[in-house]
């Protein structure tokens, strides 16, 4: 990853978790003002917290668990104290806390494992944003399950023209289900990953974006690509080639939900097609170690997959995927023609 990029990134934090923490301090002036009890309670819990570090460093253990014992009851006295004030003004308990957007890492970026500093979801997900999604998860305010609208769909069933029993809104509905069930049972290894065919405007993107939504409330990270440019990056990486994001490669095999979206629109050769079995059968592997899970978007129908990137590549769609195929109108036709 550029340098600059993610110093880039840690100095908006850092803004934000600094500005989290001045409202913080601002809230609790003002309460102060209004109760100085308020002041004492807070003072008497930072001194129980030095007194208990003393604690924890005596040699006498005994007499260590009575006074840790005799604190606990103090500030959980305290704290009750304290909530009730606040509650009585019609405040959350939190109301003095800093309000970050990140629980996990209070807007620092970086979280404790395993007795090292590593990267937080939520700043992978904003490097993912910036240098990768940018392009193509840019509507996600808007396509998400709230403004997930089935009744554009036809109730009209079309055996002769859509090759189901089904209409497009009965179709569209059960993948709705199932889609939702995918969210739902997300760290399940025995979940399969998704496909969605169909022909172009018949909604795709939209579901995909919707799912996307989800995942990312979640705290996971989404990674989004459409599949000629992941193909020409992952090529520009391997080569060095100025501006390649060096990393993408490791982040495509490695990301909880990655997208791959217009499968089939790049210009197929052998290269690809290895890579795209690496990418496959590799994040088919993680499962070992990391739950991942893979959605692919294309216009090709399943033998068209088949004939495109070879038997290898269809017997892990087949045995690891749940193919879905939508179809019905153009809906962005059928939105324009609304608009007029």
């Amino acid at each position: 990853m550029d340098n600059s990029l993610l110093n880039q990134i840690l100095h908006e934090y850092e803004l934000k978790r600094n500005k989290a923490l001045e409202k913080a301090e601002q809230r609790k002036k003002e309460l102060l003002a209004v109760n100085p009890r308020l002041l004492e309670i807070e003072n008497e819990l930072s001194s129980n917290s030095i007194t208990a570090s003393k604690a924890i460093l005596m040699s006498n253990k005994k007499e260590q668990a009575s006074i840790l014992s005799d604190l606990k009851k103090k500030n959980t006295s305290l704290i009750k104290e304290k909530n009730a004030f606040i509650k009585n003004l019609s405040k959350e308990n939190n109301y003095l806390s800093p309000h970050f957007d990140c629980k996990l890492c209070k807007d620092t970026g970086y979280i404790q494992k395993d007795g090292s500093s590593v990267m937080c979801s939520c700043l992978k997900q904003r490097i993912f944003d910036i240098a990768y999604n940018k392009s193509n998860m840019g509507n996600l305010e808007r396509e998400n399950f709230s403004n997930f609208n089935i009744r554009i769909f036809s109730d009209k069933p079309d055996f002769e023209k859509y090759k189901s029993e089904l209409s497009p809104k009965e179709n569209i509905k059960k993948i709705k289900d199932t889609v939702l069930s995918f969210i739902e049972n997300f760290d399940n290894p025995e979940e399969k990953n998704l496909i969605f065919t169909g022909n172009t405007g018949v909604g795709k993107t939209f579901l995909i974006n919707c799912i996307a939504n989800e995942v990312l409330k979640s705290g996971k990270t989404v990674l989004y690509q459409t599949a000629p440019v992941m193909f020409d990056e992952i090529n520009a990486a391997k080569f060095e080639k100025e501006n390649a994001k060096f990393d993408l490669y490791k982040n495509i095999l490695d990301v909880d939900l990655l997208i791959i979206d217009d499968l089939g629109t790049e210009k197929i050769t052998d290269t690809k097609i290895t890579e795209l079995f690496t990418i496959i059968n590799t994040r088919l592997l993680n499962q070992n170690h990391k739950i991942t899970k893979t959605i692919i978007s294309t216009n090709l129908n399943i033998t068209e997959l088949f004939n495109t990137y070879t038997t290898r590549i269809g017997s892990r769609l087949t045995g690891h995927y749940k193919f879905y195929r939508l179809f019905g109108e153009d809906l962005r036709f059928k939105k324009a023609k609304k608009e007029i």
